[in-house]
């Protein structure tokens, strides 16, 4: 396949060897979230966005298998240096009771793995003064860990707070924090005491014009005194005379910085910069979960760097290949049997795929190119103007288009698909847009009219 001119080509979707491959893998697989009848053919061209299916379809894939894929297929900046590994087997060891290395000195690696991993989490979350890792298999184990350290630092603290919206895993742990679908709690038992808070869902708004519940002009002010000044619903709830949650018995307050599973939401300046102070103001511990909005994919290599807040743990993952707790060893506990995780230091092939990624990202200025793509392609559907789309947003190459209703966004997506474009559903109504971290100029025009086109179809 060439990169340079390939374009999606789809002669029927589903085809039959993909029903063929479906029914057969739902014989034996609990009912899940899988979206597509979309069968990746692993032994069919793949490069970038674009990838083979087991019909022969050629599609153009701007989901990034939702943010773990950061540079597509079979890119080159990641194949060229497997290729010069002999693997071996096995390639998952228990990584947090022994150790691995390709027989160097570690800082000369020539097999980069979980140790090097470490080293650059280490250096890339260095502005938030963070110096220690636990490596995991998932993003949902990477929040388990942070709440567990929450907790153990917080010596005894029992309440947690979450926002509207959110998402941060499957888990019963982390099902405990969501407050995005109810499926995903119903009937579950859940860690009690979690509150929660309106996210910003007006990335313009001020406290006087704030729509979506997080300041209200409730009275109260910040001294507790002006009747009409707007209070944000987090400083009102730790307030220690107005509130009723005692903020000492807070042990971590965790966001994501963008919410994904929510609906793409991107929050206001006058939002951040109030989580910043009521935090600071109380001492809380404040979790950033970066398992999508990290590792680049908004222009930034955290989605925190965007907003004045800083994060004293941060949980990444998908972009990583693997799951990582980042904080200082202060906030640890040091105790060595509190955390512990068989594969999390142990996955030997993806802490070097997490690697290279993350050195590609460098190397090859793939922050820069989110950003300027990720304009490319807001202006580009913006100018278009297409029918039933209300708002189209994003931050570097986290893009999210809008539409007036759940029906015509679900039926854009399957439009989008018979053409060969994949996409992803969020939220109510939101369409989310993430290509490679090193899509092309011609390769967001392509999608950009493909999706259009998609719209028309429907409309």
């Amino acid at each position: 396949m060439d990169r340079e001119t390939a374009e999606p080509r789809v002669d029927e979707m589903p085809g039959k060897r993909a029903r063929e491959w479906v029914e057969h893998h739902h014989r034996n697989a609990a009912p899940s979230t899988y979206v597509y009848d979309f069968v990746w053919d692993l032994s069919g061209d793949a490069e970038g966005p674009f990838c083979t299916d087991v019909d022969g379809n050629v599609l153009m894939d701007f989901t990034s298998h939702v943010a773990a894929a950061p540079l597509g297929y079979n890119n080159p900046k990641v194949m060229d240096t497997l290729r010069e590994f002999d693997l071996v087997d096995p390639t998952k060891i228990a990584g947090q009771d022994f150790y691995v290395s390709d027989g160097n000195p570690p800082d000369q690696s020539e097999f980069p793995g979980p140790t090097q991993l470490m080293d650059k989490l280490v250096e890339l979350t260095d502005h938030y003064g963070m110096d220690t890792v636990f490596l995991s298999n998932s993003g949902a184990e990477a929040v388990e860990n942070a709440l567990k350290i929450s907790y153990d630092a917080s010596g005894g603290a029992k309440y947690g707070i979450t926002f509207e919206g959110a998402f941060h895993g499957r888990t019963l742990g982390t099902l405990s924090l969501n407050r995005s679908k109810e499926v995903y709690r119903r009937k579950f038992p859940e860690i009690p005491s979690i509150h929660d808070v309106p996210f910003c869902d007006d990335r313009s708004c001020s406290p006087a014009t704030c729509s979506c519940g997080f300041f209200r002009g409730v009275g109260g002010g910040r001294d507790g005194e002006g009747e009409d000044d707007p209070v944000s619903a987090l400083r009102r709830k730790l307030d220690p005379k107005r509130g009723h949650v005692n903020p000492e018995e807070v042990a971590y307050l965790i966001m994501e910085p963008i919410q994904g599973e929510g609906g793409y939401r991107f929050p206001s300046d006058a939002f951040a910069e109030e989580v910043a102070s009521v935090v600071e103001e109380h001492d809380i511990t404040l979790v950033a979960d970066e398992i999508q909005s990290g590792v680049g994919r908004t222009g930034e290599m955290w989605g925190s760097d965007h907003y004045p807040f800083e994060p004293d743990i941060i949980t990444g993952a998908k972009g990583l290949r693997v799951g990582a707790t980042i904080s200082s060893k202060d906030v640890f506990p040091e105790e060595r049997a509190r955390l512990s995780s068989t594969w999390g230091a142990g996955d030997i092939v993806s802490s070097l795929q997490g690697v290279l990624t993350l050195e590609a990202i460098e190397e090859h200025d793939l922050l820069a190119n989110a950003t300027v793509r990720g304009r490319q392609f807001k202006e580009t559907v913006r100018d278009a103007n297409p029918e039933g789309v209300v708002d189209v947003r994003g931050k570097g190459l986290l893009l999210a288009v809008e539409f007036d209703s759940k029906e015509r966004r679900d039926a854009v997506q399957e439009a989008a698909l018979k053409r060969g474009l994949l996409t992803l559903a969020c939220g109510y109504k939101v369409l989310r847009i993430l290509p490679p971290l090193d899509v092309t100029e011609r390769e967001i025009s392509l999608g950009a009219d493909l999706l259009e086109k998609s719209i028309a179809d429907v409309s």
